[in-house]
């Protein structure tokens, strides 16, 4: 008997998804034969003629959904066995449910897991071979019919019999029960999870074999009888013969004899805990903050709601405390933020340790956090918890054997007095918070309806950029990033520091983003962009080794119409080598308008430069749209990079995005690396380029230039 290579069928939309499971499905099986169609109108006529093992398809495609097109397939002569395993984004029971109840065998979430992509693929490759080779004995079966009634009968109960063994060997729990709850068949599976022996069940009340769960099962089957139809697939949960709880997706369908007579009702259940686990953990995620396992911001505005709610039925009121750390920045510049992340997650603890069942931590990002307080039956009660959070975040951390003090700014908005929507709260919170800060920190501050910090703070910083611009207190520092190949130094990204009059060197994010509300960021970019070129035209003197700088375009100048003619500007004037020039633009500011960036990026790239996309991986955007935008290099969020070792979950999204971005002709870099270890496995995962403390902090052009000369090749 011939036994073909295992044959697949991809239905996507996207392009890069298609290669993407094409290169996984590659890898199920030995010889598997791939084919792939974004339109399902090709895949349709392609199915007339052929007939696969199995069926990918993407949920949501122009036109026809997943759902839509697992039922066509369905009515296809040869389509109603086939697995069809539909994929899709939604995070959502409803599509799941549409996709099974069209005839879908199983589903996967995007971005799909690689290993369980392979898993359960092999599976269903198994099952359908299973299928195709008892479509093979019944077509044997009916041959010997023909020849004899004695053959028939003999090679019916043969082919009973295989048929029998191959159900045992499903990964599911099968039975058949008679219209009286009898059983009338069970496979080897579930025959051992009653801890029975098959023939001793046959005959048996189902209901009382199944304990607990007998009654809902007997209920189901009498609906079936009543309608001669399937159910809808439904789970449930029952222990296994070691007694830890399971997940079954249990599906029931009328079984007829051969004279369509309803004779008894089918009951499958597969067991679907470890997709459930991984659908668990994945809302975790989304919910938490990694770093400190906290709800994260969107947990937050989601329970703030359901708080409001509870205090009009209670009539009861809450606060909401927005926490910012005071000298946090400079703890990660003087000790490393590895030291910085370990007080982030002992301030997490200390939190969790003040307040009641009900109340709410959650760290929103950086290093703000906040916290809801339920119940409150007055200010002074709220203004109380402050001064505990207060103290208890002022104490002295001890990190790695080191002493840290941070400080906190607290600022409190009440409900309902101060909002009654979570943005509302937040908002007023942080206004707050913003008023406790600019008051010298280490204070709370109530919100208060004649609070307008955020005009004055607008006020102030554009009166004190405008003065800074105009006496030149601002400087650049400058990163070095280092090739993974050669080992040297290929490139800079200029930082841009302000040196205040009072000798305080701010960071761009205490001034960039209200420089960003005023308008100022333009001038000021434009300076960066003019010193950053002027700096690496001195650098890229004849006989010097090429070194590249870096600089960041925000979002304001990328929308600018004079973003292209400024850039010619400066280079005329600096004489730098456009090929030595590299506009850095967050991964943010490009998605929010990709088409429309697309033409200003091309007239960039037109005069010579590079173009790369900064903080990738956090748009949870994929590579769809860096495909259709003209740029160079991809620069990986410092966040996979954090806690990046061996076998992974991040190293196994730092090696995607590398394979992607290579196929796409790409440069990837990653940034924030601050271990050797973290070089070497990022080695290990292809990335070109890495920067981060462990290459060097930002520093001065001399410094720069002295590294860059001490790395360099002889024949530089």
């Amino acid at each position: 008997m011939d036994v073909h290579p295992p044959s697949l069928l991809i239905v996507d939309d996207q392009d890069i998804n298609r290669r993407v499971y094409a290169k996984l499905a590659a890898t199920v099986a030995e010889g598997v034969r791939v084919t792939a169609f974004g339109d399902p109108g090709a895949a349709f006529a392609w199915l007339e003629e052929n007939q696969p093992d199995v069926i990918i398809t993407d949920y949501r495609m122009p036109g026809m959904d997943g759902a839509e097109f697992t039922r066509r397939v369905r009515a296809m002569p040869h389509g109603a066995d086939v697995p069809i395993v539909v994929i899709t984004v939604y995070n959502d029971r409803r599509f799941r449910l549409d996709a099974l109840d069209a005839g879908a065998t199983d589903f996967l979430l995007s971005p799909v897991d690689h290993s369980e992509f392979g898993a359960r693929i092999r599976n269903l490759i198994a099952l359908n071979a299973h299928r195709q080779m008892l479509r093979r004995q019944a077509s044997a079966l009916q041959r010997e019919l023909d020849d004899s009634e004695r053959s028939r009968q003999r090679l019916l109960h043969d082919s009973r019999e295989a048929l029998a063994q191959v159900i045992d060997t499903l990964p599911a729990l099968i039975s058949a029960t008679g219209p009286d709850g009898r059983c009338v068949f069970v496979n080897a599976n579930l025959a051992a999870a009653l801890g029975h022996a098959p023939a001793d069940i046959i005959g048996q009340d189902m209901a009382e074999l199944l304990g607990e769960r007998g009654a809902r099962s007997r209920d189901a089957d009498r609906m079936v009888l009543e309608r001669g139809a399937p159910l809808p697939n439904y789970e449930e949960e029952f222990p296994d013969r070691d007694g830890r709880m399971r997940v079954f997706l249990t599906a029931k369908a009328p079984l007829r004899d051969a004279a369509g007579e309803l004779v008894a009702v089918l009951t499958s259940s597969v067991d679907i805990t470890e997709r459930k686990l991984a659908e668990t953990r994945l809302h975790h995620l989304a919910h938490h903050d990694s770093l400190t396992d906290l709800p994260n911001r969107f947990f937050l505005t989601e329970r703030l709601p359901r708080g409001r709610q509870h205090s009009r039925r209670g009539d009861q009121r809450m606060a909401l405390h927005f926490l910012d750390l005071d000298r946090f920045k400079t703890v990660n510049d003087v000790f490393g933020h590895h030291v910085g992340d370990g007080v982030l997650r002992a301030i997490a603890r200390r939190l969790l340790g003040l307040v009641r069942s009900g109340d709410v931590v959650a760290r929103l990002g950086g290093d703000e956090f906040a916290v809801l307080q339920n119940g409150v039956s007055s200010p002074d009660e709220a203004a109380a918890l402050a001064e505990r959070i207060a103290e208890a975040v002022s104490r002295p951390f001890l990190i790695e054997g080191r002493e840290v003090v941070v400080g906190s700014s607290i600022g409190i908005a009440l409900y309902p007095r101060d909002g009654l929507s979570a943005d509302e709260l937040l908002r007023r919170g942080d206004l707050a918070m913003y008023q406790a800060k600019a008051d010298g920190g280490g204070s709370f501050r109530f919100f208060e309806a004649g609070m307008d910090a955020s005009a004055r703070r607008l006020m102030i910083l554009e009166t004190d950029l405008r003065s800074g611009l105009a006496r030149n207190e601002f400087v650049l520092l400058y990163q070095p990033q280092l090739s993974l190949r050669t080992r040297r130094i290929v490139g800079v990204e200029a930082l841009i520091r302000w040196q205040q009059p009072d000798g305080i060197l701010l960071e761009p994010k205490d001034f960039l983003p209200l420089a960003e509300e005023t308008g100022l960021i333009r001038p000021l970019g434009a300076w960066v962009l003019q010193e950053a070129c002027r700096q690496a035209a001195q650098w890229n003197m004849p006989g010097s080794p090429p070194l590249r700088v870096a600089v960041n375009i925000s979002p304001l100048q990328l929308r600018g119409a004079d973003l292209v003619r400024t850039v010619q500007t400066v280079l005329a004037e600096s004489g730098l080598d456009p090929t030595r020039l590299d506009l850095e633009l967050t991964e943010s500011a490009v998605i929010r308008d990709a088409d429309g960036v697309a033409e200003t990026l091309a007239q960039l790239r037109s005069l010579g430069l590079r173009i790369s996309i900064d903080d990738f991986g956090t748009g949870y955007s994929a590579l769809s749209y860096v495909r259709r935008l003209p740029v160079d290099r991809l620069k990986i969020d410092r966040s996979f990079v954090e806690n990046l070792r061996p076998g992974s979950a991040d190293a196994a999204i730092i090696g995607a995005i590398v394979a992607l971005g290579h196929n796409l002709h790409l440069e990837v870099a990653a940034e924030g690396v601050e271990t050797e270890e973290q070089v070497r496995e990022l080695a290990a995962c292809g990335c070109d380029e890495v920067q981060g403390y462990h290459v060097g902090r930002p520093m001065s052009a001399a410094a720069l230039s002295e590294l860059v000369l001490d790395m360099a090749a002889p024949d530089a």
